[in-house]
């Protein structure tokens, strides 16, 4: 389970750099823009071994991408400007359901094992979907407790931290449907336990703007 202990570190390590980005809004456009862009560059990397020879096909793949963060990032900057600590509580109540659906999938599934789920990502098992739901529910109504003062949504907690941690997974599988095509293990070696950038906020990708989303209807 050291693989664990370093996939916990991380994914702290990583709030506290996104809280620290919460400080103010330059701090924040900064950090978006690193991301994005280091996750542009793995992606092309992906992609460039997926179309070998099919420079078109690479190229649109990378513009959708380019689009699809530039939302990504738009999702994240107009939710939270103007700064309060309504919108920043909920920002940090969504990042911990995506962190808990990884760290309650990877547990779940190591500790539990059993029928494998898909044939996308080999080591993903049905028992380790349900610890992510668990996980994320556990977590994410805990920390809804917490700040009960604070956190107030219109729609069922029970439901958006499912529907945040669906997505988070779904997007999990999407990246490593693309590792797969292109016979890659991770994105990169920045992050001891996740690889790349791209492997750690694969599911943070798709459950953040989702998330947002939900919370303010």
């Amino acid at each position: 389970m050291i693989n664990l202990s370093k996939r916990v570190l991380t994914s702290l390590i990583l709030i506290i750099i996104i809280y620290l980005s919460l400080i103010n809004s330059s701090t924040l456009l900064i950090i978006l823009i690193i991301i994005s862009f280091s996750v542009l560059a793995e992606l092309n990397l992906i992609f460039k071994k997926i179309y070998k020879k099919k420079n078109t096909a690479r190229f649109l793949m990378t513009v959708l991408s380019l689009i699809y963060l530039i939302i990504f990032s738009l999702s994240i900057w107009i939710y939270i400007n103007p700064f309060s600590d309504s919108k920043i509580i909920s920002l940090l109540f969504l990042l911990l359901i995506c962190v808990s659906t990884d760290i309650g999938g990877y547990t779940v599934g190591k500790l539990v094992g059993g029928k494998k789920l898909n044939k996308i990502s080999p080591n993903k098992t049905y028992s380790g979907a349900l610890g992510s739901f668990f996980f994320a529910i556990l977590f994410g109504l805990l920390f809804i407790y917490i700040q009960k003062n604070i956190l107030f949504f219109e729609i069922n907690n029970i439901f958006i931290i499912l529907i945040i941690s669906l997505i988070s997974q779904l997007g999990d599988l999407a990246i490593s449907f693309l590792k797969r095509k292109a016979k890659i293990k991770d994105t990169g070696t920045i992050l001891p336990g996740h690889g790349g950038i791209l492997d750690r906020i694969d599911g943070i990708l798709f459950a953040l703007p989702t998330g947002i989303l939900l919370i303010s209807i």
